[in-house]
């Protein structure tokens, strides 16, 4: 028996690398999937990519606008009948730059999709979870999420954000069966992290000196990322809930 037979998962940002490796599993896994995403071509592309069939529903949404994130919610469930999984990934890094440098509209943009998208998410998508007696939401932050990150102020605090937003539902929750926890990737080799290497003005010399900083020496693949949702996700965690989990090759371990 696959480990998500029958049940019925949002993933948004569902068209970049993590979410795309995500519902690829998610399908392999026996799930029907919600792919939700802010490009309505790029969803194209993510479908084409995974497949055509009927476990599949695109859904364009902007997750920082409330009646976007209540429709994605409601055209799951009028696709599929329930929701039992939210892996809530939509996120942007944003500019790269020092604090003082930051222009306001660009730190909002950051907070909004990071910070409010993952808070929309679970304000919408919690209430069919409680009236079920069932659910898991799995939150993507960062490593930045646990530690300060010289030039990704806006990123920093939006992922912190994600920890306090995880925690909070985790305990509003626990006694309805629904679980709540986020996850903390050191860079993935994705789009994000070759828009971050590229604005340094020198991305070979960029991109080393964050494998440096990795014991594992390399970045995480979007499929090692895939793997840990797919754990929070199943019922091998179904004890886990209002936790953060490191999956950042070991640079936790240096703090």
């Amino acid at each position: 028996m696959s480990k998500l037979d029958g049940k019925v998962a949002i993933i948004t940002g569902a068209a970049g690398g993590i979410g795309i490796a995500t519902a690829k599993l998610f399908i392999d896994e026996g799930a029907n999937v919600a792919l939700v995403d802010v490009s309505e071509e790029a969803l194209s592309e993510a479908v084409e990519s995974l497949g055509t069939g009927e476990n599949i529903v695109t859904i364009t949404a902007d997750v920082t606008k409330e009646e976007d994130v209540k429709n994605y919610v409601e055209k799951t469930k009028e696709a599929f009948g329930q929701v039992d999984i939210l892996f809530n990934n939509a996120g942007i890094t944003g500019v790269l730059t020092d604090m003082v440098d930051i222009e306001l509209e660009d730190f909002e943009n950051v907070m909004g999709i990071n910070a409010k998208g993952i808070f929309l998410g679970l304000k919408h998508v919690l209430p069919l979870m409680i009236e079920q007696g069932s659910g898991s939401v799995i939150n993507t932050s960062s490593v930045d999420g646990l530690r300060g990150s010289p030039g990704l102020s806006p990123y920093a605090a939006s992922k912190h954000a994600v920890v306090g937003l995880t925690k909070s539902a985790a305990l509003e929750v626990a006694d309805k069966g629904v679980r709540v926890n986020s996850i903390h990737p050191s860079p993935v080799d994705t789009a994000m992290m070759e828009n971050i290497e590229s604005s340094t003005g020198d991305s070979t010399a960029a991109k080393q000196e964050y494998i440096d900083a990795i014991p594992l020496a390399r970045y995480a693949e979007a499929e090692d990322i895939a793997k840990l949702v797919l754990f929070l996700a199943s019922d091998d965690s179904e004890f886990i809930t209002g936790s953060q989990y490191r999956i950042d090759g070991g640079m936790g371990a240096q703090q």
